[in-house]
């Protein structure tokens, strides 16, 4: 009798591999954005993408950045680690302990999001604003509200 496959993907890869097919949905043009939400029990709560609000079409949407914030998108999106959270339709006691899987370090109003729907800890693949005050503060949120975080890479020969 055959034993088990043995070359399993982790959990960790999983939930990335889900949060960056998540981030396909998204129209901005520059920068897309997934998230992952699973509990303690490795079961996915949610998904998100960075991307308009309900009623909001995204045909006449303003997708660049402008001095005007009437045009300028950063006014508009809705992160995708918020929209996981909102997507959610159980309690969000759910949510005490769980692990957001994203495709880009969270922004400092996220990471307030995040500690408040009670996620444990991020898991992370990109961290391009690093150098940020933004960034920073993030951080600073999750150390001291004791959420853990740490950045994992897929295999480069990773497919969705």
């Amino acid at each position: 009798m055959p034993g088990k496959r043995a070359d399993v993907i982790s959990w960790d890869e999983f939930f990335l591999r889900v949060a960056v097919a998540a981030s396909l949905r998204s129209k901005d043009p520059n920068t897309q954005v997934g998230a992952c939400i699973a509990d303690r029990d490795n079961r996915i709560l949610s998904v998100g993408y960075n991307g308009t609000p309900a009623g909001m079409g995204d045909d006449e949407f303003p997708w660049g950045d402008s001095e005007d914030p009437l045009r300028d998108k950063h006014s508009y999106v809705i992160h995708a680690e918020a929209n996981a959270i909102l997507n959610y339709r159980g309690s969000l006691k759910d949510m005490s302990g769980a692990r957001a899987y994203v495709t880009l370090f969270p922004c400092q109003e996220c990471a307030k999001t995040l500690v408040q729907a009670g996620i444990g800890e991020v898991v992370y693949l990109d961290d391009k604003y690093a150098d940020t005050v933004g960034n920073q503060i993030a951080k600073a949120v999750f150390d001291r509200c004791g959420v853990k975080y740490r950045q994992v890479s897929l295999p480069e020969n990773a497919t969705i």
